[in-house]
């Protein structure tokens, strides 16, 4: 690559010899990176590693991914901060400390291909005192395949790494064991593994998937870096306990910290003790090379000053409670004069920007004749002066549409890939797809580098890829009881709604078995053996504490459940009738798109399992020939809106056009901004309707749709307006159906029977939601999160402004941006200037749906742009715009808004790989209602990436369905529980579209049930976890083919080892149960001497057979009542288990 390049980003210069200094000025139209890219340039040359300190926290990834695409052979690393504030009570979240200890254990390496060329780090996190350089060695080990070691040695290793002995590994810092099988997440590693032992050696390693917990490649060894940045060894937390005695007066065993250390617990929050776990600290300095060139990026000084003083003031606001006594500031981070002489011995340089980037105005206006007038103007400069220019873009769909843009208005653009094609091309005017955050010139080399940021008013964000991984099935989803507490409320299909009160081991005279216990009214208790577990599912139709309690032997579920089957019958013959109806309705069929393949390569991620498996299910709906009625389900950020864009794009290539309705004006903005960079490469025309749009705006859009000019209308509820008509309209997107009121549903209702409906939703509402559940509506599920995303930390707690101080200055800390969501325009103003007051540092703007449509533009595109830090708005931000920084959401009187809402509000932050907080404020829990506690409370449990599903089906608990078609309260699904009424309505459906009448005296079929006088469990010695056994019976109870069944095995086996002699026949039980299902066994009883066999009435089996059966065999007879005895002396399970498919494998169809 042309050295010229980079280095005409200064002026000439050499690195500084060891305790030197150089102040780097960039040259005007340069920017930092540049100089930065070149001084590793330089410094990998002459073999040194590049340190790079930044003052402001959010540079440290922007330097790494320009640094990486201006000079791909540059090795990156960043050195994270830890993303808390000093003295918090939480820790870091464990993917920042396996980062951290990476970057520590590759500085230490002997092996040169493992250091970085580049390292990059806040000012606050290169002064932090960390760990000394011993301990980081000392606590590196190396396992290999074919090495003898015990397990109990291995979890002696792990514990004393730091690691955590879990049930189930899925974070970095996590071990297991499980008989001969353990897994670990090895800090530093971007998979967790799974070590094979037999007897005592390492009989394979391989790679696992945390999410499946399934293996995947192998490989031959493995390396342990530490579980934590402080040893937790029994020395190590004896020495903290008498550092701490020593630092601290008073009785130290008042404080939850000192204790919790005392029994191996290293409590939330302990980071900011590290010091005593230690004789002596260091710092990342210690850790760099002698040669090292050390870079210095904005105002190191004075932002280690300004650290360093709020610490020392939190320190003083936090340190009078004698339980969470502190250290001094300069304790944990070295003073900045401190941190200045400990690099007096190395090279140092400050990169100083003057006028730093493109000077020139050449945004693009929308609004005038040439939108891109200025743009044109400066490349035509440009190229009379000799100047090559390349335009960036932050994603292919961008580049597509300045492409476009480009073209109409004359101007030829070369494509290139990279810097160094970009480099090599002699073509005045490049377009590329790259992270820059802004422009820049380099004069000497006349070149120039345009990004978006010059071009357009909004912050362009560049994309991540995604993680692949399994599909998610919305059965289990609905139907799972692992997660089940004791005390919740189940249904037992015979026996009706109950308590369960957990797994118990009972002793009978066949072994040991396992039971679910059931409590009923009038303290009866029911024990449901594992293999019925088909039989129980999660009720759900009414709150807990309102959901019915029935009676053993009363007779008072059957009555529930015969009021529940009228209602269900005349359901099921409407739900036909409109089954009916959908069929018989003719819509348009549309045909496949020759460019659809192009149109997808716009899109810059890899689409996850449940994303791909919602667009082809729409693409079969629209190729189908009705009307398409799905709900997409999925969480805010997990790709919904290029689900959308797919149906668009197959609506318009086949001439129809389509309306996208949003319930809200940013949302609006937002979707149309997408949409038009999606078809920039298409000739569609796009039109927005909302109030951020002129008079004159809004009549030529209504024109264009009632003449057909028009191909996609985005707007409001604008769009369903008497006004409003189309020409051929195909396809209707609505976005948060919810969020529209009875008026605009009845429009959108009318729509249905003549085009195509698309909904999006990320929190349903409990009757949408049991409407998709029930088939009434097509519905799809995204539940798999983007790569690198963290769920979001939610708290709910009482309002104080220490709290409402701490959360802001954590998030301002890491160069993030804030919201403060106070719903009551009355008082916002007020609200803004106590903040401006409380938090003086941050810069704050107001937004609120009453502002005028100018003002409100202006102030969401500032807030884009990090004008301001901290916005404090209504929820007028509830839907729609992403900033990927703002990662912390405080939401006053949080007690007044519903789950649905809660959700999407907590969705506007985590859009990134930081970690995100919600801090759901309230008056107290004295001061709120029940209902409200619960929602807070749900919200709060559930803070796993996906879970706007999962919520609603909390939601469907706590207001109830109602029933599906009609607007009045189901009291009978109430009885009966959302899930069993549901499956009886499927039944009913089933049998009335067969012509016969429904049969609900058995809602379940009935399975074969099994007793070899065996012990058939999951011994708890194989799974420890209750919540894992309770999953796996009824994981195995659940499956009805036998590929399902040996899937359930596979990782079974996968997970725990070798199935013990009772797991087998547990397994074993299964097996037969499907094979006498397919010819209508429906019990097996085998003893020692004989085994009896009971028929079902209308067996299925070929009579031919089983009388060529009896015949030849002379110990089988037949018995009164349908059953069959076989007289046989069976000793062993196998030996039984023989008998039995003797007499179940004749029976049994032949294949076709």
């Amino acid at each position: 690559m042309n050295d010229k390049f980079f280095d005409g980003a200064a002026v000439s210069y050499s690195l500084p010899a060891a305790g030197r200094k150089l102040r780097l000025e960039t040259l005007p139209g340069a920017i930092d990176t540049l100089a930065l890219t070149s001084i590793a340039r330089k410094a990998k040359e002459a073999g040194r590693m590049a340190f790079v300190v930044c003052a402001d926290p959010a540079d440290l990834s922007r330097f790494a991914d320009e640094v990486t695409w201006l000079d791909p052979t540059i090795r990156c690393a960043v050195f994270p901060d830890w993303e808390t504030l000093p003295y918090d009570n939480m820790s870091p979240h464990p993917d920042l400390v396996s980062e951290r200890l990476e970057s520590l254990y590759r500085l230490q390496s002997a092996n040169p291909e493992d250091k970085p060329d580049l390292l990059i780090a806040s000012a606050v996190t290169a002064a932090q005192r960390i760990a000394p350089r011993g301990y980081i060695a000392a606590s590196t080990f190396f396992f290999d395949k074919g090495q003898k070691i015990s397990t109990e040695a291995l979890e002696k290793s792990f514990v004393s790494a730091g690691y955590g002995r879990v049930e189930q590994v899925v974070a970095p810092g996590e071990f297991s064991v499980r008989g001969g099988i353990v897994d670990i997440f090895p800090m530093g590693a971007s998979e967790p593994m799974r070590l094979d032992l037999f007897d005592d050696e390492i009989d394979s390693i391989r790679y696992f998937d945390p999410d499946t917990q399934r293996s995947t490649e192998e490989t031959d060894a493995i390396r342990i870096l530490a579980g934590h940045e402080f040893p937790l060894t029994d020395e190590a937390r004896s020495a903290f306990r008498a550092r701490w005695r020593e630092r601290f007066s008073g009785d130290p065993n008042k404080s939850p910290t000192y204790k919790d250390i005392g029994n191996g617990i290293p409590s939330a929050g302990i980071e900011y003790y590290l010091p005593l776990f230690f004789d002596e600290t260091a710092t990342l300095v210690d850790y760099l090379p002698e040669e090292t060139a050390v870079v210095f990026s904005g105002d190191v000084e004075a932002a280690l000053k300004r650290f360093l003083t709020e610490t020392e003031q939190r320190a003083k606001f936090i340190g009078y409670d004698a339980t969470h006594p502190v250290l001094a500031a300069n304790e944990l981070f070295l003073p900045a004069d401190d941190f200045f002489v400990g690099l007096k011995n190395f090279g140092r340089t400050s990169i100083v920007c003057e006028k730093a980037g493109i000077q020139t105005d050449i945004e693009i206006d929308r609004k005038a004749k040439d939108p891109a007038a200025k743009l044109k103007n400066f490349l035509d400069a440009q190229t009379v002066r000799g100047y090559r220019t390349l335009i960036m873009a932050s994603s292919a769909g961008r580049a597509s549409r300045l492409s476009e843009l480009l073209a109409d208005s004359a101007l030829a653009v070369n494509e290139v890939v990279d810097a160094a094609g970009f480099l090599a091309s002699d073509s005045p005017v490049n377009l590329t797809v790259g992270p820059m955050h802004c422009g820049f010139s380099i004069d000497a080399e006349k070149l120039a580098v345009v990004t978006e940021n010059e071009l357009y008013s909004i912050k362009a964000v560049a994309r991540r890829s995604r993680l692949k991984s399994r599909g998610t099935n919305v059965d289990a989803m609905i139907r799972d009881i692992s997660e089940l507490r004791e005390g919740d409320p189940v249904v037992h299909a015979e026996h009706g709604v109950g308590r369960y009160r957990g797994l118990e081991t009972i002793q009978t005279s066949d072994g040991a078995a396992e039971f679910l216990r059931i409590d009923y009214a009038d303290d009866a208790k029911l024990f449901v053996p594992v293999a019925q577990l088909h039989l129980i599912s999660r009720y759900t139709g009414a709150d807990v504490e309102h959901a019915p309690l029935h009676s053993l032997g009363r007779g008072d579920w059957e009555k529930a459940r015969r009021k529940a089957a009228q209602k269900v019958r005349d359901t099921a013959a409407e739900l036909l009738h409109l089954y009916a109806l959908r069929e018989s309705r003719q819509g348009f069929k549309f045909a496949d798109v020759s460019e659809y393949e192009a149109f997808c390569e716009g899109f810059p991620f890899e689409e996850t399992p449940d994303q791909a498996a919602a667009i082809d299910a729409v693409l079969a709906d629209m190729h189908s020939g009705r009307p398409m009625d799905r709900l997409v389900c999925g969480d805010v950020g997990f790709g919904k809106t290029e689900v959308a864009l797919r149906a668009a794009f197959i609506a318009v290539m086949n001439g129809k056009q389509v309306a996208v309705l949003c319930p809200t004006t940013l949302l609006a903005e937002q979707h149309a901004q997408t949409f038009r960079d999606r078809f920039a490469a298409w000739p569609v025309k796009i039109a927005l309707m909302s109030r951020f749009r002129t008079g004159k705006q809004t009549t030529e859009a209504l024109e264009g749709l009632a003449n057909g000019t028009v191909d996609i209308a985005i707007g409001t509820h604008k769009l369903l307006g008497e006004k409003v008509s189309f020409n051929r309209l195909g396809l209707v997107v609505i976005d948060e159906e919810h969020r529209f009121g009875v008026r605009q549903k009845e429009r959108l209702k009318s729509l249905r029977s003549e085009v195509d409906v698309l909904t999006l939703t990320a929190t349903p509402i409990p009757r949408t939601l049991a409407m998709s559940l029930e088939g009434i509506r097509d519905f799809s599920v995204i539940a798999t999160a983007p790569e690198k995303r963290l769920a979001i930390k939610t708290f709910v707690r009482r309002e104080s402004k220490e709290l409402i101080r701490e959360a802001i200055v954590r998030e301002l800390k890491r160069g993030g941006q804030v919201y403060f969501l106070h719903n009551d325009v009355a008082t916002i103003e007020h609200r803004a200037q106590v903040l401006r007051e409380l938090v003086p540092e941050a810069r704050i703007a107001v937004a609120h749906g009453q502002m005028s449509e100018r003002e409100l533009e202006h102030v969401m595109r500032e807030f884009y742009r990090q004008s301001f830090n901290l916005l404090v708005c209504t929820t007028i931000i509830e839907t729609g715009i992403d900033i990927p920084i703002a990662n912390t959401i405080i939401i006053h009187r949080a007690d007044r808004f519903g789950l649905a809402q809660l959700h999407q509000l907590r969705g506007r932050v985590g859009r990134s790989h930081h970690q995100a907080y919600a801090y759901l404020l309230t008056p107290g829990d004295e001061a709120i209602t029940k209902n409200a506690q619960r929602r807070l409370e749900a919200i709060q449990n559930l803070e796993d990436l996906g879970s706007g599903f999962y919520l609603s089906m909390h939601d469907l608990e706590i207001r109830g369905a109602g029933e599906v078609l009609g607007d009045e309260q189901s009291g009978e699904m109430a009885q009966v529980g959302f899930d069993l009424y549901t499956q009886m309505l499927k039944s009913a459906v089933k049998a009335l579209q067969q012509g016969k009448e429904p049969d609900f005296e058995k809602p379940f079929e009935t399975l074969t049930e099994i007793n070899l006088h065996h012990p058939a469990l999951l011994p708890s010695d194989y799974i420890a976890d209750v919540s894992a056994r309770l999953s796996f019976y009824k994981r195995l109870a659940a499956a009805n083919t036998r590929t399902e069944l040996e899937a359930v095995v596979d990782d079974l086996v996968d997970r725990y080892g070798k199935l013990p002699e009772a797991a087998r026949a547990l397994v074993m039980t299964h097996r037969l149960r499907l094979s006498c299902t397919e010819i209508g066994v429906k019990k097996i009883d085998a003893a020692d001497t004989a085994i009896i066999f009971t028929f079902a009435p209308h067996p299925t089996f070929d009579p031919k057979k089983f009388f060529e059966l009896l015949q030849s065999r002379r110990d089988l007879r037949m018995l009164p009542g349908d059953r069959l005895k076989m007289t046989i002396t069976t000793e062993s399970l196998d030996a039984r288990l023989n008998a039995i498919r003797a007499v179940i494998n004749p029976l049994r169809p032949d294949p076709t």
